[in-house]
């Protein structure tokens, strides 16, 4: 690991840990891994595109995590430099485009009639999913990286200084605040609340998961993912960056120098935990868990014990995103931009190609009979397919 010189005064962010941004005036020390090659894939599967197209200036350079809305039959998708289309998810056509005058930081969200966004000057803005026109606009107090999420009653941001914030969906009104305590180091990269009709799950850069109650924003219960430990504020980082994933009345949760973790929605219970490090939210197919870890290794675990049944660690160091579970196959994007697609049942890579070469920074989305939703930092929107070899 790295050592941030000037970590606490300066205050630098380190963005996942294959690449570090740095405050002005400030500097590092020493660097991280370096990437893994490409691999050379033997075959097994290709990735046939359905159909592409180009949205705005995806990401503009900016890290950023500009994840597209999956609506079912319709896509909705937003580049840095405001523009938002909806598409038809099965041919891509455009159903209408908007162009707002300005740069966004955050989303896609949205519900039964609404989109939300969140722009530079850290204000929510509020679109209507039938032809993007904007319905309000309300001030945040800082800025917000992870989509904003709704139960279709409320909407939920979480900032990048630890608060969570509930607003009325039809006017944008505040409903209440919850504010947590920041390290001063943690990565530049926010899970997205989950949002249920009676509790809102916000995770934290200080290692804490901690359910809130809808209505009032009061804590109902906190687990610990992550404690921090160490001398230097790099080695005390336990930000969880990852999406907890809902399986039945429990949630699955894992942070980066922390745990994975198995607990109970309703009480916060510990049903059982591992060691892991990952910014990555876990996958599950086939009574198996599926992982991501810090240095870009996946690994499969059994779901009964947590025994690992495979590893696979061509792919190290390379940025991946989240995990994805596509038929029968892991997909994952790098900072390169190459999709990789790997087998559940061994972890051999099975297919790979060059989707956007500015990277992929957001996770695919799976669509069902083998096609997946893919956004590249670049802008290019696609949907692919995951097709036997020939």
């Amino acid at each position: 690991m790295p050592v941030l010189s000037k970590a606490l005064r300066c205050g630098l962010l380190a963005a996942g840990v294959g690449a570090l941004l740095a405050a002005a005036g400030c500097s590092t020390t020493d660097t991280f891994e370096q990437p893994a090659p490409v691999p050379e894939v033997s075959g097994g599967v290709e990735f046939d595109e359905v159909w592409d197209m180009s949205v705005g200036d995806g990401h503009d350079g900016s890290l950023l995590y500009l994840g597209p809305l999956n609506a079912g039959d319709t896509l909705y998708a937003a580049s840095a430099d405001g523009d938002v289309v909806a598409v038809k998810t099965d041919n891509g056509s455009l159903v209408w485009e908007r162009e707002l005058d300005d740069r966004i930081f955050a989303g896609v969200g949205g519900d039964a009639g609404h989109l939300y966004l969140v722009n530079r000057k850290a204000e929510l803005i509020a679109l209507s999913r039938d032809d993007g026109k904007e319905l309000w606009r309300t001030a945040l107090p800082t800025e917000v990286l992870a989509a904003p999420q709704s139960n279709g009653s409320l909407v939920v941001v979480q900032t990048t200084d630890g608060r969570v914030l509930s607003f009325d969906t039809a006017k944008g009104e505040r409903q209440w605040q919850y504010e947590s305590t920041n390290p001063a180091l943690s990565l530049r990269a926010a899970a997205a609340p989950l949002v249920g009709g009676d509790v809102v799950i916000a995770s934290f850069a200080n290692g804490k998961l901690i359910a809130l109650a809808a209505d009032s924003g009061q804590p109902i219960w906190q687990y610990d993912v992550g404690e921090p430990s160490g001398r230097t504020e790099l080695e005390r980082l336990v930000d969880i960056t990852g999406q907890p994933l809902v399986l039945d009345r429990a949630l699955m949760v894992v942070g980066y120098q922390g745990k994975l973790a198995l607990i109970d929605i309703q009480t916060g219970r510990e049903v059982w935990s591992t060691k892991a490090s990952s910014l990555y939210s876990p996958s599950v197919a086939d009574g198996n868990i599926f992982l991501s870890l810090a240095n870009g290794d996946l690994v499969s675990l059994q779901g009964s014990d947590r025994q690992e049944l495979w590893r696979q660690d061509k792919l190290a160091w390379r940025q991946l995103t989240q995990p994805v579970v596509v038929g029968d196959h892991l997909v994952v994007g790098d900072f390169e931009g190459y999709l990789y697609a790997v087998s559940l049942k061994d972890g051999s890579l099975q297919g790979e190609t060059e989707f956007d070469d500015e990277g992929i920074r957001v996770p695919v989305q799976p669509l069902g009979d083998g096609k997946l939703l893919v956004y590249g930092n670049g802008g290019r929107l696609a949907v692919l397919k995951l097709q036997p070899s020939e």
